[in-house]
């Protein structure tokens, strides 16, 4: 079963390494009507610098990932390519010799990707296959390669750091996992010597990423409600780290900013949402499930805007770029909206599927990858 963008009925849950799995996408969330999009009169120049495809995502996340000056791409059949961020130009083209599920994730050194059946799979620089290492159950996240480590976590929250070079099994970390959980791909940042993991249940731990000793664990979504359906509290895309905070956010619970230290909670407010937050010098950016976008003041948490003109419309993780933040949504589009108080300043297509990737910043670029597996650079003046 594969992330659909549909939140399934428990009856027809998959069992997974005993807790069960809903998936919560739907690229028209049933009952509700997206917001139509009406004309725009653009007040800020938005244009693509370059357009790419890679191949389809099979309805896995898989998302871009800086190296450098260049981007790391993965599709869903296995294609890994390597690009100019400036100009989209392909450095090289590989095939992993399966499909893929999760990644890339890169250090600028190694490139890791998870494939069929909970295979990892590493490369050089060059698409050169370096190891492979199968692990306990199906990889939906990212792995994250940092300190001649890769981390990368398994469906059932296994947790495995890997040499590097050679693929060798240096530590695992097996954490609970509640009975009930979204079909999501919670991911990992590294941070010095930690990496900070997302997880089902709505925890955020640090782990030394050498040996996997634990530094701390927090709740950022608490659960509530009287059955488990109304309990599922996992945490939306990958926490970021900013300065000396790490912020996160989880569905059926709150968005925060944590202590990178000690884990501590510097704020929560209430809120759900499937997909990740953005944060820069003074804001955290979240779209909820709903589709509202929010922006919180990052010293302190407090409200700073909501626009709820994209309601419905399965929003992606947002990304905070210049003086603006832009989404992506089922449709494809790209929607900028004003830092500062959140109105709508630009619109760009791209092939008319559902963004679900989180985009990233590379140079003057925004890229996005659509679930066709078109690869868009956008640059703002």
């Amino acid at each position: 079963m594969r992330t659909t963008r549909k939140l399934v009925g428990v009856g027809v849950l998959a069992l997974i390494a005993g807790c069960s799995s809903l998936n919560p996408f739907a690229s028209k969330p049933k009952g509700n009507q997206p917001a139509a999009l009406t004309e725009l009169k653009a007040s800020m120049a938005a244009r693509t610098s370059w357009k790419l495809s890679v191949g389809k995502s099979n309805n896995y996340e898989l998302s871009p990932a800086l190296a450098g000056n260049t981007v790391v791409l993965a599709s869903g059949d296995g294609n890994i390519v390597r690009v100019q961020a400036d100009n989209g130009k392909e450095l090289w083209r590989t095939k992993a010799g399966m499909d893929l599920t999760a990644g890339p994730g890169t250090d600028g050194n190694l490139i890791a990707v998870g494939g069929a059946k909970g295979m990892l799979l590493a490369f050089d620089m060059d698409g050169k296959p370096l190891w492979k290492a199968q692990l306990s159950s199906e990889i939906l996240s990212a792995p994250a390669v940092a300190h001649d480590i890769v981390v990368a976590r398994s469906i059932d929250n296994r947790i495995v750091g890997f040499d590097a070079k050679t693929g060798e099994k240096k530590w695992t970390v097996q954490r609970p996992a509640p009975p009930l959980t979204l079909r999501l791909a919670p991911g990992m940042a590294v941070h010095d010597k930690d990496v900070i993991i997302a997880q089902p249940g709505g925890k955020l731990s640090s782990l030394l990423i050498a040996t996997g000793a634990p530094r701390w664990e927090v709740e950022v979504g608490v659960a509530r409600g009287a059955t488990e359906l109304e309990r599922v509290t996992d945490i939306g895309g990958a926490p970021v780290v900013f300065d000396n905070d790490v912020c996160a956010v989880s569905y059926q619970g709150r968005v925060g900013c944590f202590d990178l230290t000690t884990g501590s909670a510097r704020w929560t407010r209430d809120l759900s949402s499937q997909v990740g937050v953005a944060v820069d010098q003074l804001y955290v950016f979240a779209a909820d499930d709903k589709g509202a976008v929010y922006a919180f003041n990052r010293d302190g948490g407090t409200s700073a805007w909501k626009n709820d003109k994209l309601s419905f419309r399965a929003l992606s993780t947002p990304v905070s770029f210049g003086r603006a933040v832009a989404v992506g949504d089922y449709q494809g589009y790209v929607h900028f909206l004003a830092r500062e108080d959140g109105k709508l300043l630009a619109r760009v297509a791209t092939d008319g599927s559902a963004i679900t990737a989180s985009p990233i910043v590379a140079g003057s670029n925004l890229i996005f990858q659509t679930q066709n597996g078109t690869v868009t650079a956008i640059a703002v003046e």
